[in-house]
Protein backbone atom coordinates (compact mmCIF):
# COMPACT_ATOMS: atom_id res chain seq x y z
CA UNK A 1 0.00 0.00 0.00
CA UNK A 2 2.71 2.85 0.86
CA UNK A 3 5.72 1.46 -1.59
CA UNK A 4 5.41 3.09 -5.15
CA UNK A 5 3.01 5.61 -4.26
CA UNK A 6 3.26 9.19 -3.00
CA UNK A 7 3.17 7.88 1.04
CA UNK A 8 7.28 7.19 -0.30
CA UNK A 9 8.03 10.52 -0.41
CA UNK A 10 5.83 11.36 2.96
CA UNK A 11 9.15 10.50 5.01
CA UNK A 12 11.27 13.78 3.75
CA UNK A 13 8.64 15.82 3.53
CA UNK A 14 7.73 15.75 6.97
CA UNK A 15 11.63 16.16 8.12
CA UNK A 16 11.95 18.97 6.24
CA UNK A 17 8.80 20.79 7.37
CA UNK A 18 9.58 19.69 11.12
CA UNK A 19 13.26 21.15 9.86
CA UNK A 20 12.25 24.60 8.66
CA UNK A 21 9.41 24.66 11.18
CA UNK A 22 10.95 24.04 14.32
CA UNK A 23 14.47 25.06 13.73
CA UNK A 24 15.42 22.13 15.03
CA UNK A 25 17.33 19.24 12.65
CA UNK A 26 17.86 16.29 14.34
CA UNK A 27 14.63 15.44 15.91
CA UNK A 28 13.28 16.25 12.54
CA UNK A 29 15.50 14.03 10.69
CA UNK A 30 14.44 11.12 13.12
CA UNK A 31 10.86 11.85 13.15
CA UNK A 32 11.15 11.39 8.89
CA UNK A 33 13.19 8.14 9.44
CA UNK A 34 10.61 6.95 12.22
CA UNK A 35 7.67 7.65 9.97
CA UNK A 36 9.59 5.99 6.66
CA UNK A 37 10.01 2.67 8.97
CA UNK A 38 6.72 2.72 10.54
CA UNK A 39 5.19 2.59 6.85
CA UNK A 40 7.80 0.42 5.72
CA UNK A 41 6.97 -2.82 8.33
CA UNK A 42 3.34 -1.81 7.75
CA UNK A 43 3.19 -0.21 11.65
CA UNK A 44 5.10 -3.06 13.22
CA UNK A 45 6.72 -2.16 16.57
CA UNK A 46 9.69 -5.29 15.49
CA UNK A 47 9.89 -4.42 11.76
CA UNK A 48 10.51 -0.77 12.75
CA UNK A 49 13.00 -1.04 14.92
CA UNK A 50 14.68 -3.68 12.58
CA UNK A 51 13.98 -1.88 9.44
CA UNK A 52 15.32 2.20 11.19
CA UNK A 53 17.96 0.75 13.35
CA UNK A 54 19.37 -2.15 11.35
CA UNK A 55 18.60 -1.88 7.59
CA UNK A 56 19.09 2.00 7.76
CA UNK A 57 21.24 3.38 10.33
CA UNK A 58 23.81 0.41 10.66
CA UNK A 59 23.40 -0.16 6.98
CA UNK A 60 24.59 3.25 5.70
CA UNK A 61 27.18 3.42 8.21
CA UNK A 62 28.57 0.06 6.96
CA UNK A 63 28.55 1.39 3.26
CA UNK A 64 31.59 1.79 1.92
CA UNK A 65 31.40 5.49 0.00
CA UNK A 66 29.77 6.70 3.55
CA UNK A 67 32.61 5.74 5.95
CA UNK A 68 34.79 7.48 3.21
CA UNK A 69 33.22 10.62 3.40
CA UNK A 70 33.11 10.10 7.15
CA UNK A 71 36.62 9.60 7.54
CA UNK A 72 37.36 12.39 4.80
CA UNK A 73 35.32 14.98 7.41
CA UNK A 74 37.24 13.89 10.40
CA UNK A 75 40.35 14.54 8.58
CA UNK A 76 39.33 18.01 7.61
CA UNK A 77 38.50 18.97 10.88
CA UNK A 78 41.89 17.56 12.69
CA UNK A 79 43.70 19.71 9.86
CA UNK A 80 41.80 23.00 10.53
CA UNK A 81 42.13 22.33 13.88
CA UNK A 82 46.30 22.10 13.71
CA UNK A 83 46.04 24.84 11.19
CA UNK A 84 44.14 27.17 13.95
CA UNK A 85 46.33 25.61 17.01
CA UNK A 86 49.34 26.46 14.71
CA UNK A 87 48.35 30.14 13.99
CA UNK A 88 48.02 29.73 10.46
CA UNK A 89 44.00 30.86 10.53
CA UNK A 90 45.12 33.59 12.48
CA UNK A 91 47.73 34.77 10.18
CA UNK A 92 45.76 34.54 7.29
CA UNK A 93 43.39 36.47 8.96
CA UNK A 94 46.02 39.51 9.70
CA UNK A 95 47.39 39.20 5.93
CA UNK A 96 43.70 39.68 3.98
CA UNK A 97 42.64 42.53 6.47
CA UNK A 98 45.78 43.94 5.00
CA UNK A 99 45.42 42.88 1.07
CA UNK A 100 41.51 42.35 0.65
CA UNK A 101 40.61 45.63 2.11
CA UNK A 102 36.87 45.69 1.19
CA UNK A 103 33.31 43.31 2.23
CA UNK A 104 33.05 43.04 -1.91
CA UNK A 105 36.60 41.52 -2.00
CA UNK A 106 36.27 39.23 0.52
CA UNK A 107 33.12 37.51 -0.87
CA UNK A 108 35.03 37.76 -4.13
CA UNK A 109 37.95 36.32 -2.99
CA UNK A 110 35.60 33.28 -1.55
CA UNK A 111 33.44 32.53 -5.09
CA UNK A 112 37.08 32.53 -6.80
CA UNK A 113 38.37 29.68 -4.74
CA UNK A 114 35.30 28.14 -4.75
CA UNK A 115 35.23 28.31 -8.74
CA UNK A 116 38.95 26.61 -8.71
CA UNK A 117 38.09 24.08 -6.67
CA UNK A 118 36.27 22.09 -8.61
CA UNK A 119 36.90 18.42 -8.44
CA UNK A 120 34.30 17.44 -5.65
CA UNK A 121 31.68 19.85 -3.81
CA UNK A 122 32.41 17.99 -0.14
CA UNK A 123 35.81 19.06 -0.70
CA UNK A 124 35.29 22.46 -1.78
CA UNK A 125 32.95 23.41 0.96
CA UNK A 126 34.99 22.21 3.70
CA UNK A 127 38.66 23.34 2.16
CA UNK A 128 37.03 26.73 1.07
CA UNK A 129 35.24 27.00 4.72
CA UNK A 130 38.17 26.70 6.20
CA UNK A 131 40.45 29.21 4.14
CA UNK A 132 37.96 31.92 4.05
CA UNK A 133 36.42 32.01 7.38
CA UNK A 134 39.26 33.90 9.01
CA UNK A 135 38.64 36.91 6.45
CA UNK A 136 34.83 36.92 6.19
CA UNK A 137 34.86 36.57 9.74
CA UNK A 138 37.45 40.44 9.93
CA UNK A 139 34.88 41.97 7.25
CA UNK A 140 32.11 40.91 9.39
CA UNK A 141 30.43 38.73 6.42
CA UNK A 142 27.90 36.83 8.46
CA UNK A 143 28.52 32.87 8.38
CA UNK A 144 25.27 32.19 7.04
CA UNK A 145 26.13 34.55 4.06
CA UNK A 146 29.76 32.64 3.78
CA UNK A 147 27.74 29.14 3.87
CA UNK A 148 25.74 30.34 0.81
CA UNK A 149 28.80 31.21 -0.86
CA UNK A 150 30.75 27.63 -0.51
CA UNK A 151 27.00 25.88 -1.25
CA UNK A 152 26.68 28.01 -4.63
CA UNK A 153 30.35 27.61 -5.84
CA UNK A 154 30.26 23.58 -4.69
CA UNK A 155 27.62 21.68 -6.78
CA UNK A 156 27.11 24.36 -9.04
CA UNK A 157 30.80 24.53 -10.15
CA UNK A 158 31.29 20.72 -10.29
CA UNK A 159 27.86 20.25 -12.30
CA UNK A 160 29.41 22.09 -15.34
CA UNK A 161 33.46 20.99 -14.99
CA UNK A 162 34.27 18.15 -17.42
CA UNK A 163 36.88 17.20 -14.29
CA UNK A 164 35.64 16.53 -11.49
CA UNK A 165 33.80 13.45 -9.57
CA UNK A 166 30.02 15.04 -10.48
CA UNK A 167 31.11 14.62 -13.73
CA UNK A 168 32.31 11.25 -13.70
CA UNK A 169 29.04 10.48 -11.77
CA UNK A 170 26.77 11.59 -14.86
CA UNK A 171 29.15 9.88 -17.47
CA UNK A 172 28.34 6.90 -15.17
CA UNK A 173 24.58 6.95 -15.94
CA UNK A 174 24.67 7.33 -19.64
CA UNK A 175 24.27 3.54 -21.98
CA UNK A 176 24.56 3.66 -25.70
CA UNK A 177 26.22 7.07 -25.68
CA UNK A 178 29.53 8.65 -25.15
CA UNK A 179 28.90 10.24 -21.50
CA UNK A 180 31.81 12.86 -21.47
CA UNK A 181 31.05 14.34 -24.57
CA UNK A 182 27.00 14.87 -23.99
CA UNK A 183 28.44 15.87 -20.29
CA UNK A 184 30.03 18.87 -22.38
CA UNK A 185 27.37 19.66 -25.13
CA UNK A 186 24.92 19.73 -21.90
CA UNK A 187 26.85 22.76 -20.10
CA UNK A 188 25.81 25.81 -21.89
CA UNK A 189 21.96 24.35 -20.85
CA UNK A 190 22.92 24.08 -17.33
CA UNK A 191 20.57 27.37 -16.31
CA UNK A 192 20.65 26.77 -13.14
CA UNK A 193 24.74 26.23 -12.49
CA UNK A 194 25.67 29.32 -14.67
CA UNK A 195 22.34 31.56 -12.64
CA UNK A 196 23.67 31.00 -9.78
CA UNK A 197 27.42 31.87 -10.12
CA UNK A 198 25.52 35.29 -12.01
CA UNK A 199 23.09 35.89 -8.98
CA UNK A 200 26.33 35.27 -6.67
CA UNK A 201 28.03 37.72 -8.44
CA UNK A 202 25.53 40.22 -9.15
CA UNK A 203 24.62 40.64 -5.22
CA UNK A 204 28.32 40.93 -4.50
CA UNK A 205 28.74 43.67 -6.78
CA UNK A 206 25.54 45.13 -6.14
CA UNK A 207 26.49 45.25 -2.20
CA UNK A 208 22.87 43.95 -1.20
CA UNK A 209 21.35 41.22 0.05
CA UNK A 210 17.43 40.07 0.50
CA UNK A 211 14.72 38.03 2.40
CA UNK A 212 16.33 36.16 5.86
CA UNK A 213 19.84 36.53 4.26
CA UNK A 214 19.05 40.35 4.71
CA UNK A 215 18.53 39.83 8.29
CA UNK A 216 21.72 37.73 9.07
CA UNK A 217 24.09 40.35 7.84
CA UNK A 218 22.30 42.80 9.70
CA UNK A 219 22.30 40.81 12.99
CA UNK A 220 25.82 39.62 12.35
CA UNK A 221 26.98 43.25 12.18
CA UNK A 222 25.89 44.34 15.33
CA UNK A 223 26.90 41.12 17.30
CA UNK A 224 30.60 41.80 15.92
CA UNK A 225 30.59 45.36 17.17
CA UNK A 226 29.07 44.22 20.81
CA UNK A 227 31.77 42.09 20.78
CA UNK A 228 34.51 44.59 19.76
CA UNK A 229 33.31 47.02 21.74
CA UNK A 230 33.50 44.61 24.83
CA UNK A 231 37.32 43.42 23.83
CA UNK A 232 37.65 46.82 24.23
CA UNK A 233 36.16 47.45 27.29
CA UNK A 234 37.97 44.25 29.05
CA UNK A 235 41.59 45.16 27.31
CA UNK A 236 41.03 48.49 28.77
CA UNK A 237 40.11 47.58 32.35
CA UNK A 238 42.43 44.47 32.18
CA UNK A 239 45.29 45.95 30.68
CA UNK A 240 45.21 42.21 28.05
CA UNK A 241 42.69 40.36 26.09
CA UNK A 242 40.90 36.79 27.06
CA UNK A 243 43.64 34.45 25.71
CA UNK A 244 42.23 31.81 23.98
CA UNK A 245 42.16 27.86 25.68
CA UNK A 246 44.39 26.15 24.84
CA UNK A 247 46.50 29.34 23.56
CA UNK A 248 47.26 29.48 19.47
CA UNK A 249 51.06 29.38 18.59
CA UNK A 250 52.31 33.07 18.47
CA UNK A 251 54.99 31.92 15.85
CA UNK A 252 52.25 30.86 13.27
CA UNK A 253 52.32 32.55 9.62
CA UNK A 254 50.50 32.59 6.35
CA UNK A 255 52.26 29.54 5.77
CA UNK A 256 50.94 27.39 8.05
CA UNK A 257 47.47 27.61 6.37
CA UNK A 258 48.60 27.85 2.53
CA UNK A 259 51.19 24.91 2.43
CA UNK A 260 48.49 22.25 4.33
CA UNK A 261 45.57 23.64 1.83
CA UNK A 262 47.79 23.10 -0.67
CA UNK A 263 49.47 19.82 0.20
CA UNK A 264 45.66 18.61 0.52
CA UNK A 265 44.58 20.05 -2.90
CA UNK A 266 47.50 18.09 -4.41
CA UNK A 267 47.07 14.91 -2.56
CA UNK A 268 43.21 14.44 -3.10
CA UNK A 269 43.73 14.93 -6.47
CA UNK A 270 46.25 12.19 -6.34
CA UNK A 271 44.50 10.06 -4.95
CA UNK A 272 41.28 10.44 -6.96
CA UNK A 273 42.96 9.80 -10.31
CA UNK A 274 45.40 6.71 -8.22
CA UNK A 275 41.71 4.94 -7.69
CA UNK A 276 40.75 5.98 -11.24
CA UNK A 277 43.90 4.05 -12.88
CA UNK A 278 46.24 6.90 -13.60
CA UNK A 279 49.14 5.33 -12.88
CA UNK A 280 48.23 1.81 -14.14
CA UNK A 281 48.18 3.38 -17.97
CA UNK A 282 44.57 5.85 -18.06
CA UNK A 283 44.36 9.00 -19.28
CA UNK A 284 43.88 11.73 -16.89
CA UNK A 285 40.79 12.74 -17.76
CA UNK A 286 39.58 8.82 -18.06
CA UNK A 287 41.14 8.60 -14.01
CA UNK A 288 38.90 11.22 -13.50
CA UNK A 289 35.67 9.22 -14.41
CA UNK A 290 36.69 6.09 -13.18
CA UNK A 291 37.68 7.80 -10.06
CA UNK A 292 36.37 6.46 -6.89
CA UNK A 293 36.05 10.02 -4.56
CA UNK A 294 35.37 8.64 -1.56
CA UNK A 295 38.39 6.49 -1.30
CA UNK A 296 40.62 9.04 -3.10
CA UNK A 297 39.47 11.73 -0.75
CA UNK A 298 40.63 9.79 2.22
CA UNK A 299 44.22 8.34 0.68
CA UNK A 300 44.42 12.51 0.17
CA UNK A 301 43.44 13.99 3.43
CA UNK A 302 45.55 11.14 5.63
CA UNK A 303 48.48 11.69 3.54
CA UNK A 304 48.07 15.37 3.68
CA UNK A 305 47.75 15.13 7.60
CA UNK A 306 50.72 13.35 7.96
CA UNK A 307 52.69 16.17 6.17
CA UNK A 308 50.80 18.48 7.83
CA UNK A 309 51.64 17.49 11.30
CA UNK A 310 55.17 17.26 10.51
CA UNK A 311 55.85 20.42 8.67
CA UNK A 312 54.01 22.03 11.74
CA UNK A 313 56.65 19.86 14.26
CA UNK A 314 59.57 20.54 12.14
CA UNK A 315 58.85 24.69 12.14
CA UNK A 316 58.15 24.52 15.69
CA UNK A 317 54.96 26.39 15.87
CA UNK A 318 53.58 23.01 17.20
CA UNK A 319 55.14 20.00 19.72
CA UNK A 320 54.26 16.62 18.47
CA UNK A 321 52.36 16.36 21.87
CA UNK A 322 50.37 19.75 20.45
CA UNK A 323 49.78 18.03 17.48
CA UNK A 324 48.22 14.75 18.76
CA UNK A 325 45.78 16.80 21.09
CA UNK A 326 44.63 18.85 19.03
CA UNK A 327 43.58 15.82 16.08
CA UNK A 328 41.12 14.82 18.84
CA UNK A 329 39.28 18.08 19.37
CA UNK A 330 38.72 18.63 15.14
CA UNK A 331 37.26 15.65 15.37
CA UNK A 332 34.66 16.53 18.01
CA UNK A 333 34.33 20.11 16.05
CA UNK A 334 33.01 17.29 13.29
CA UNK A 335 30.66 15.57 15.26
CA UNK A 336 27.33 17.95 14.19
CA UNK A 337 27.94 17.40 10.98
CA UNK A 338 28.29 14.01 11.55
CA UNK A 339 25.44 13.20 12.90
CA UNK A 340 23.08 14.92 10.42
CA UNK A 341 24.95 13.31 8.12
CA UNK A 342 24.20 9.76 9.33
CA UNK A 343 20.52 10.84 9.56
CA UNK A 344 19.76 11.83 6.51
CA UNK A 345 21.64 8.72 4.60
CA UNK A 346 19.39 6.69 6.78
CA UNK A 347 16.22 9.23 5.99
CA UNK A 348 17.51 8.64 2.10
CA UNK A 349 17.66 4.90 2.95
CA UNK A 350 14.02 4.82 4.25
CA UNK A 351 12.49 6.63 0.86
CA UNK A 352 14.68 4.24 -1.22
CA UNK A 353 13.25 0.62 0.42
CA UNK A 354 9.62 2.84 -0.32
CA UNK A 355 10.42 2.96 -3.54
CA UNK A 356 10.26 6.57 -4.31
CA UNK A 357 12.72 6.46 -7.04
CA UNK A 358 10.47 3.67 -8.59
CA UNK A 359 7.23 6.30 -7.89
CA UNK A 360 8.67 9.19 -9.42
CA UNK A 361 10.55 7.43 -12.04
CA UNK A 362 6.94 5.93 -13.77
CA UNK A 363 5.72 9.87 -13.47
CA UNK A 364 8.67 11.00 -15.80
CA UNK A 365 8.03 8.23 -18.23
CA UNK A 366 4.24 9.03 -18.33
CA UNK A 367 5.54 12.64 -19.46
CA UNK A 368 7.91 11.94 -21.54
CA UNK A 369 5.53 9.41 -23.45
CA UNK A 370 2.85 12.41 -23.94
CA UNK A 371 4.53 13.80 -27.23
CA UNK A 372 2.35 17.13 -26.64
CA UNK A 373 4.23 18.33 -24.10
CA UNK A 374 7.98 17.31 -25.55
CA UNK A 375 8.75 20.69 -26.21
CA UNK A 376 8.07 21.39 -22.27
CA UNK A 377 10.01 18.35 -21.66
CA UNK A 378 12.84 20.00 -20.40
CA UNK A 379 10.62 22.30 -17.52
CA UNK A 380 8.90 19.11 -16.65
CA UNK A 381 12.40 17.26 -15.97
CA UNK A 382 13.59 20.29 -14.45
CA UNK A 383 11.02 20.61 -12.17
CA UNK A 384 10.79 16.87 -11.38
CA UNK A 385 14.32 16.33 -11.07
CA UNK A 386 14.16 19.65 -7.96
CA UNK A 387 11.56 17.92 -6.23
CA UNK A 388 13.01 14.58 -6.00
CA UNK A 389 16.63 15.56 -4.85
CA UNK A 390 14.65 18.31 -2.30
CA UNK A 391 12.76 15.22 -0.94
CA UNK A 392 15.24 12.47 -0.86
CA UNK A 393 18.60 15.10 -0.66
CA UNK A 394 20.69 13.21 -3.09
CA UNK A 395 22.34 14.26 -6.16
CA UNK A 396 23.92 11.73 -7.91
CA UNK A 397 20.32 9.16 -7.10
CA UNK A 398 18.45 11.92 -8.92
CA UNK A 399 20.62 11.73 -11.81
CA UNK A 400 20.67 7.89 -11.58
CA UNK A 401 16.61 7.84 -11.98
CA UNK A 402 16.01 10.63 -14.71
CA UNK A 403 19.22 10.50 -17.18
CA UNK A 404 18.39 6.36 -18.38
CA UNK A 405 15.11 7.67 -18.63
CA UNK A 406 15.31 11.03 -20.81
CA UNK A 407 17.95 9.20 -23.06
CA UNK A 408 15.84 5.68 -23.61
CA UNK A 409 13.38 8.47 -24.23
CA UNK A 410 15.42 9.54 -27.31
CA UNK A 411 17.06 6.23 -28.26
CA UNK A 412 20.64 8.36 -27.51
CA UNK A 413 20.62 10.11 -30.47
CA UNK A 414 23.29 12.74 -30.00
CA UNK A 415 21.85 14.92 -32.82
CA UNK A 416 18.57 15.76 -30.83
CA UNK A 417 19.13 18.48 -28.61
CA UNK A 418 16.12 18.02 -27.08
CA UNK A 419 17.83 15.08 -25.62
CA UNK A 420 20.39 17.66 -24.67
CA UNK A 421 18.30 20.16 -23.21
CA UNK A 422 16.49 17.09 -21.29
CA UNK A 423 19.41 15.58 -19.75
CA UNK A 424 21.11 19.06 -18.57
CA UNK A 425 17.56 20.22 -16.88
CA UNK A 426 18.14 16.68 -14.91
CA UNK A 427 21.49 17.71 -13.73
CA UNK A 428 20.22 21.25 -12.97
CA UNK A 429 16.97 19.90 -11.44
CA UNK A 430 19.09 17.66 -9.23
CA UNK A 431 21.45 20.53 -7.99
CA UNK A 432 18.73 23.06 -7.59
CA UNK A 433 16.87 20.36 -5.27
CA UNK A 434 20.17 19.51 -3.47
CA UNK A 435 20.80 23.30 -2.65
CA UNK A 436 17.28 23.54 -0.96
CA UNK A 437 16.90 20.38 0.78
CA UNK A 438 17.73 20.52 4.45
CA UNK A 439 18.56 16.51 4.35
CA UNK A 440 21.36 16.93 1.07
CA UNK A 441 24.85 15.68 2.04
CA UNK A 442 26.45 19.29 -0.05
CA UNK A 443 24.18 21.51 2.03
CA UNK A 444 24.96 19.51 5.41
CA UNK A 445 29.01 20.32 4.31
CA UNK A 446 28.80 23.52 3.45
CA UNK A 447 27.23 24.26 6.98
CA UNK A 448 30.31 21.94 8.47
CA UNK A 449 32.66 24.72 6.27
CA UNK A 450 31.51 27.80 7.49
CA UNK A 451 30.59 26.80 10.93
CA UNK A 452 27.05 27.92 10.86
CA UNK A 453 23.61 26.20 12.38
CA UNK A 454 22.60 24.64 9.84
CA UNK A 455 19.18 25.17 9.50
CA UNK A 456 20.03 28.51 9.55
CA UNK A 457 22.19 28.17 6.76
CA UNK A 458 18.69 26.09 4.84
CA UNK A 459 16.97 29.15 5.91
CA UNK A 460 18.68 31.62 4.69
CA UNK A 461 19.43 30.06 1.54
CA UNK A 462 16.32 28.71 0.45
CA UNK A 463 14.81 32.16 -1.05
CA UNK A 464 18.22 32.39 -3.43
CA UNK A 465 17.77 29.28 -4.47
CA UNK A 466 14.17 29.32 -5.48
CA UNK A 467 14.42 32.75 -7.30
CA UNK A 468 17.29 31.21 -9.30
CA UNK A 469 15.21 27.95 -9.60
CA UNK A 470 12.50 30.10 -11.39
CA UNK A 471 14.21 31.74 -13.68
CA UNK A 472 15.79 28.63 -14.78
CA UNK A 473 12.32 27.13 -15.29
CA UNK A 474 11.59 30.21 -17.56
CA UNK A 475 14.78 29.24 -19.20
CA UNK A 476 13.69 25.43 -19.90
CA UNK A 477 10.61 26.69 -21.56
CA UNK A 478 12.14 28.91 -23.61
CA UNK A 479 14.41 26.12 -24.66
CA UNK A 480 12.24 23.84 -25.08
CA UNK A 481 11.01 25.48 -28.46
CA UNK A 482 14.05 27.27 -29.47
CA UNK A 483 16.80 24.87 -29.04
CA UNK A 484 19.67 26.94 -28.94
CA UNK A 485 21.56 27.71 -25.94
CA UNK A 486 23.30 30.78 -26.97
CA UNK A 487 19.65 32.54 -27.46
CA UNK A 488 18.17 30.94 -24.12
CA UNK A 489 21.58 31.62 -21.64
CA UNK A 490 21.88 35.19 -22.51
CA UNK A 491 17.79 35.77 -21.64
CA UNK A 492 18.24 33.80 -18.94
CA UNK A 493 21.24 36.13 -17.40
CA UNK A 494 19.44 39.14 -18.39
CA UNK A 495 16.33 37.87 -16.73
CA UNK A 496 18.11 37.12 -13.32
CA UNK A 497 19.90 40.60 -13.40
CA UNK A 498 16.73 42.64 -13.61
CA UNK A 499 14.91 40.65 -11.22
CA UNK A 500 17.76 41.04 -8.75
CA UNK A 501 18.15 44.71 -9.36
CA UNK A 502 14.15 45.16 -9.29
CA UNK A 503 14.01 42.96 -5.56
CA UNK A 504 17.06 45.20 -4.57
CA UNK A 505 14.98 48.78 -5.39
CA UNK A 506 11.81 47.13 -3.62
CA UNK A 507 13.55 46.31 -0.96
CA UNK A 508 15.75 49.31 -0.60
CA UNK A 509 13.17 50.86 1.77
CA UNK A 510 13.30 48.18 4.23
CA UNK A 511 17.39 48.40 5.19
CA UNK A 512 16.28 51.24 7.88
CA UNK A 513 13.47 49.31 9.40
CA UNK A 514 15.78 46.09 9.16
CA UNK A 515 18.56 47.54 11.09
CA UNK A 516 16.13 49.25 13.59
CA UNK A 517 14.48 45.75 14.16
CA UNK A 518 17.85 43.94 14.30
CA UNK A 519 19.22 47.01 16.36
CA UNK A 520 15.85 46.29 18.78
CA UNK A 521 16.81 42.54 19.60
CA UNK A 522 20.31 42.88 19.87
CA UNK A 523 19.21 45.26 23.37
Amino acid sequence: MFVDSFWALLPPIIAIALALITKEVYSSLFIGILVGGLLYSGFSFTGTMEHVFVDGMVGQLSDGWNVGILIFLVILGSMVMLMNRAGGSAAFGRWSVEHVKTKTGAQLATIALGVLIFIDDYFNCLTVGSVMRPLTDKHKISREKLAYLIDATAAPVCIIAPISSWAAAVTGFVDGANGLTLFIRAIPYNFYAMLTIVMMLTLTLAKFDFGPMKLAELNNRLNQENKDGKKELTASLTGAEDQPHPPVSGKGRVIHLVLPIITLIVCCVIGMIYTGGFFEGESFVNAFSNSDASVGLVYGSVSALIITVIFFIATRVLSFNECMNAIPEGFKSMVPAILILTFAWTLKSMTDSLGAAEYVAGIVEQVADNRALMSMLPALVFLIGTFLAFATGTSWGTFGILIPIVVNVFNADLNNELMIIAISACMAGAVCGDHCSPISDTTIMASAGAQCKHISHVSTQLPYALLAAGVSCVAYILSGFIRTWFVCLPIGIILMIVTLFVIKKLSGGEGDKGQTEAKAKQS
